[in-house]
């Protein structure tokens, strides 16, 4: 993995949204895939691909679509159908799981594969292929394919590509104000542990969001939903000097931010002012559901970055 590669693939997000658009407008790969007409809808991947899937699964549920998200290693999985959509989602095309369990559905279920190379390996599977046209991560972290697959994979779940275009400035506004909140930041999450809450529709960002915290600068962390929040890692905040990145928008951030009051915990908030948070970060569109999902882990990701920098510079790194 290389620290200054990582930096330009997170720089180069908002035009990579942009390409991406326009390409699937003129082009329509992902015409004639009805996910809201599906019968059961299965979508299967590792790591960033299944927190990528977890958004879409939540969307096609909540329209009354029988959607579910699995880790492609899982040893019972969801069987085939003839009524099923399989989606098999992997950047690299590689992913031995993912291009396995692909695989299992081919012939019965209808195959779609999202990936970045679509003359891998997980194409053999697919009935439908549709790329992520990202280019090269020389950073050799999945960021800019992370963005690329939430905004496929939200096409697909009927999202108007005008509000998924609404997340561009958003991206670029982050970017281009780190000066504003990139050091204080940094300097909270230095040396770890650190936490990630999210709501449930955008648990995805916590999970990615603290693997990048782990990828990256190697600082222990971990990402949680907010409600479950109060249930299974409150008791994380008893320990001294916790601190976590809240990504504001559950009607239970002030359950957590009560628990942060009483045990001097930093919170640092991401899309809304709150009230004692040691931190706010705000950015153009944060009022904006899907805007925060393809959005706000880039911030993150720029965290992660310039404590990647930090640590090595300072020999650090394990």
């Amino acid at each position: 993995m290389n620290q200054p590669a990582f930096h330009a693939d997170i720089l180069a997000e908002p035009t990579a949204l942009a390409a991406l658009l326009d390409t699937y407008a003129t082009d329509q790969p992902h015409a004639g895939i009805n996910l809201l007409g599906a019968r059961r809808v299965v979508l299967l991947g590792m790591g960033s691909s299944y927190f990528a899937a977890h958004a879409a699964a939540v969307v096609l549920r909540a329209r009354g679509v029988d959607a579910h998200v699995e880790l492609a290693s899982a040893a019972t999985p969801m069987p085939p159908s003839a009524d099923t959509i399989a989606i098999g989602i992997s950047a690299s095309g590689g992913s031995e799981e993912t291009i396995e369990a692909l695989r299992r559905h081919l012939g019965t279920s209808r195959t779609v594969a999202i990936t970045n190379a679509p003359a891998s390996a997980i194409a053999e599977g697919a009935d439908v292929v549709l790329p992520l046209l990202c280019g090269e991560e020389a950073g050799g972290i999945a960021c800019r394919s992370y963005v690329l697959t939430l905004a496929v994979l939200q096409l697909l779940c009927g999202a108007d590509p005008a509000a998924i275009r609404a997340a561009v400035p958003a991206l670029e506004g982050i970017i281009g104000t780190t000066d504003a909140w990139l050091d204080p930041l940094v300097t909270l999450l230095d040396d770890g542990p650190a936490y990630v809450i999210a709501p449930w529709e955008r648990l995805s960002s916590a999970l990615q969001g603290a693997l990048m915290l782990r990828e990256a600068p190697r600082i222990p962390a971990d990402g949680c939903e907010t409600g479950d929040w109060l249930h299974v890692d409150v008791y994380l905040s008893k320990r001294p000097d916790y601190r976590a990145v809240l990504l504001c928008g559950s009607r239970y951030d002030e359950g957590v931010l009560d628990w942060a009051r009483q045990r001097a915990a930093s919170i640092v908030a991401i899309g809304a002012p709150i009230d004692d948070a040691v931190q706010t970060i705000r950015y153009p569109g944060d009022d904006d559901p899907l805007v925060q999902l393809l959005a706000e882990n880039t911030i993150l990701e720029l965290a992660a970055c310039e404590l990647w920098s930090r640590r090595i510079s300072t020999d650090r790194m394990p």
